[in-house]
């Protein structure tokens, strides 16, 4: 038994099962963590603003009250702003639905169809084939879970701003004092000398001393690290909204402010958010000019910006202030989005910056390794 806990292959394979078996409880308890997660990603978010009111003697239920109103008060904005974006698209679209029955039919005709449905081509002919209540159904049951899965996150984000400092004295207590005590009790036993004792005393409160500002450090930069992503994110994704803004604006595109939005709301998703981000702006211009040079055209800007922004600034700004390897960032979006889907690929980069702080803050040599692996410096 005592060889097999010494054997590193056995103790590797071990790990790797372990690792597997949690990435699955977190696949199959994903409504359960997700919600979690983001609550704790909020609170370490309003950390600044919570410390601030705590100095200042604010009672914590007025805390919890004021951060629940910023998020409504942040989510109702935003919505509005959507809403009324879209809302002026919409009023528009007769005029493109017939621009576009009109390209669907000079198209066939010029490719030889003679198919019906291309040559007389509608898309209020489409629009009878729907299921309405299934499209219905799916809306509210979509609708219904997602205000579900915010009631999760304020419910958690409510408890991990109360209790966040109770869980910290008790991992505090777990792998600082627990540890402390042990190396003490040890020290009273083997030591003879009272000098020699004296001088062990000291180090061991230095010690201790050392684990607790590391275990603080800790907790400390993943709230830093969590900041710096959200900001870095937020400005990454506006600059490239405002450019494809610029450009709707130079080539006289209509609505120019949805397809800003569009670019700076879908590539908070990695790659796919890309890709449908391209597309929308891409089609539509299409049925506005029904020129495909022009489209192309476009299509070429749009996609060197998301380029510029998105693979090349993206990676060096935020692996630059997280200190994470371009390769490790796109390989915990594909891991994390297995997980937990598109929610999983939003938080992979913050979930992954934390687990890089909590191995480099370990005193294990292979933790201290992959931490290494997973640094850009």
């Amino acid at each position: 038994m005592e060889n097999i806990r010494k054997d590193k292959t056995v103790k590797f394979f071990i790990s790797v099962i372990g690792l597997i078996v949690i990435g699955f409880t977190l696949r199959e308890l994903s409504n359960i963590f997700i919600p979690f997660v983001i609550a704790y990603f909020l609170f370490f978010a309003f950390s600044p603003l919570n410390i601030f009111f705590t100095k200042h003697k604010i009672p914590m239920f007025l805390i919890i009250l004021v951060d629940i109103a910023i998020i409504a008060l942040v989510a109702w904005g935003f919505s509005a702003f959507i809403i009324g974006s879209f809302s002026q698209f919409a009023d528009q679209l007769p005029v493109y639905e017939e621009k576009l029955n009109t390209i669907v039919r000079g198209t066939a005709q010029a490719l030889g169809i003679h198919d019906s449905f291309y040559t007389d081509f509608s898309l209020k002919n489409v629009y009878r084939n729907i299921d309405y209540k299934m499209v219905a159904g799916n809306i509210f049951t979509s609708t219904f879970s997602l205000l579900g899965s915010v009631f999760f996150v304020l419910f958690f984000f409510v408890f991990v701003v109360t209790g966040h400092n109770n869980i910290y004295e008790a991992i505090k207590k777990r792998y600082v004092h627990r540890k402390s005590e042990h190396d003490l009790e040890k020290l009273k036993t083997n030591s003879y000398v009272s000098e020699s004792n004296e001088t062990e005393t000291e180090k061991f409160g230095r010690e201790t001393s050392e684990r607790e500002d590391r275990l603080a450090g800790t907790f400390k930069n993943i709230t830093e690290q969590i900041q710096r992503y959200i900001i870095a994110k937020i400005g990454v994704n506006l600059g490239a909204g405002v450019s494809v803004f610029i450009v709707c604006i130079i080539f006289k595109i209509d609505f120019p402010i949805v397809w800003a939005l569009f670019i700076f709301l879908f590539n908070f998703i990695p790659s796919i958010g890309s890709a449908i981000a391209l597309l929308l702006p891409v089609v539509f211009v299409l049925i506005q000019t029904g020129s495909a040079g022009f489209t192309v055209l476009v299509a070429v800007i749009i996609a060197a910006i998301q380029t510029l922004f998105f693979n090349f600034l993206e990676p060096q700004i935020i692996g630059r202030r997280l200190n994470l390897n371009p390769l490790l960032i796109l390989l915990s979006v594909l891991l994390w989005g297995y997980i937990w889907g598109i929610i999983g690929m939003l938080l992979s980069v913050p979930l992954t910056a934390s687990i890089k702080i909590i191995m480099s803050n370990s005193e294990s040599k292979d933790m201290q390794f992959l931490s290494d692996l997973m640094s850009k410096e």
